[in-house]
């Protein structure tokens, strides 16, 4: 199985393009996926320095309903005219982000897409063959991310906080591997685990995604205490982990010394073989 970052907030070279957003081309022995298309059409930019053909996905799993996971949708849309797009129910509800100047920032997806019929709406958990599960409706209250608390959905015309009923997560098994593809995590990545563990039966052999210990809105990361308390998490589940995007450099530091070889950053241009 390879798995190519196509976006993300940082590149491996200047030779890529980079956004606040993430986009994971996998391609394993039985299918051609996308999981997730970054903030704009920078992952399509990117797909073709790399010599891969997105046209020929035949898979797209949206993990939530933030634009800098589902922004490039309508690009992808352009290029890929078969691919099936698995998106939560709840995905086009409209979104946003507390600033701090006081002032609320939109979010959410295109809502003109909203009604294209190459969407799959998502309510609960799909087994879509052999290889690939999406799961959500994740319940646990674990080290929940602080930054939440500046993320806001819209519900009967009043801005509530966001509850994360649209977020979404993808088990790839291949062989003797299990990976599992988070998007930012927002539900916490020791929930999700214990989710999956609870629900499936299985413990990943790989965790690749955002683990969302940076608050992007106010600029401050996670304390030190509750980063600790993550990887300690972590390390009990024998797994690697690839981290990106929302867990933020100083944190990703942080689990690097706790949890050394065990986890490494993605980048724009990175290729992971497993």
């Amino acid at each position: 199985m390879k798995i190519v970052t196509l976006a993300e907030n940082t590149s491996v070279s200047e030779a890529f393009k980079n956004e606040h957003g993430l986009s994971l081309y996998i391609e394993s022995e039985t299918h051609k996926l996308l999981f997730d298309v970054g903030a704009s059409g920078l992952f399509v930019e990117n797909a073709e320095k790399m010599g891969i053909d997105l046209s020929q996905v035949g898979t797209l799993v949206i993990s939530h309903g933030h634009y800098d996971h589902g922004g490039g949708l309508k690009n992808f849309m352009e290029i890929n005219d078969k691919a099936s797009i698995y998106i939560n129910a709840r995905a086009f509800e409209n979104h946003y982000s507390n600033r701090v100047n006081g002032e609320k920032a939109y979010i959410g997806l295109d809502q003109e897409l909203r009604g294209n019929p190459r969407l799959v709406f998502l309510q609960d958990d799909c087994v879509l063959d052999d290889a690939l599960c999406i799961f959500s409706n994740v319940q646990g209250t674990r080290y929940q991310p602080s930054g939440n608390q500046d993320l806001l959905m819209e519900k009967e015309e009043i801005e509530v906080c966001d509850d994360f009923c649209h977020e979404q997560n993808l088990i790839i098994r291949e062989k003797d591997q299990v990976v599992l593809l988070i998007g930012c995590a927002h539900h916490g990545i020791v929930n999700i685990l214990d989710h999956m563990a609870s629900n499936y039966d299985l413990d990943p052999n790989h965790v690749i995604g955002g683990f969302h210990l940076y608050n992007r809105s106010r600029k401050i990361s996670e304390n030190h205490q509750t980063i600790e308390a993550i990887g300690k998490e972590l390390l009990k589940i024998q797994a690697s982990y690839h981290t990106c995007h929302c867990t933020g450099v100083e944190p990703y530091h942080r689990l690097k010394a706790m949890m050394g070889d065990r986890i490494d950053y993605l980048a724009t241009g990175s290729v992971i073989k497993i």
